[in-house]
């Protein structure tokens, strides 16, 4: 599969590079360094591959809203386009979404093999921690492919 370079996310206004993403030392996913950024988590499928791509990117900083700060307002039926560094152009449709607590983020929904590809868009959710600096939930996008174009 070609690499994907670009997110585009219509109904929310959402078009930004990706990164691609690996893992941190404690074997956890790695998180955009930036707030703006988004980043696929490569080890994993890529976007049109067969199984689950998974999507990551920050909801919000000190100064400001993140690059997925407007992820809770995708609704069923939306369309999620990956741009690849050669090819055409991959099309997801948003089939659902949900919250999760983070002390319970749900592993084997987001990594498990799928029939067919699909990708995961994770971002953080619910109530700050001042204590800890870290929202308590996840927020995930599941969406399916439906056309290369």
């Amino acid at each position: 599969m070609p690499i994907p370079v670009r997110l585009i996310v219509p109904a929310i206004g959402l078009n930004r590079p990706l990164i691609p993403l690996g893992l941190n030392r404690d074997h956890t996913i790695q998180v955009p360094a930036s707030f703006g950024a988004v980043g696929w988590f490569k080890p994993g499928p890529e976007p049109g591959e067969k199984g689950g791509a998974v999507i990551l990117g920050h909801v919000d900083s000190r100064s400001g809203p993140g690059a997925f700060y407007r992820l809770r307002a995708l609704r069923r039926g939306d369309i999620i386009r990956i741009q690849p560094r050669t090819g055409r152009q991959l099309r997801f449709v948003v089939t659902g979404s949900r919250a999760f607590p983070k002390r319970r983020f749900p592993t084997r929904l987001v990594y498990r093999k799928t029939g067919g590809p699909t990708l995961r868009l994770v971002t953080c959710d619910g109530r700050f921690d001042g204590r800890t600096g870290h929202y308590v939930d996840n927020y995930i996008v599941f969406a399916s492919l439906v056309a290369r174009r």
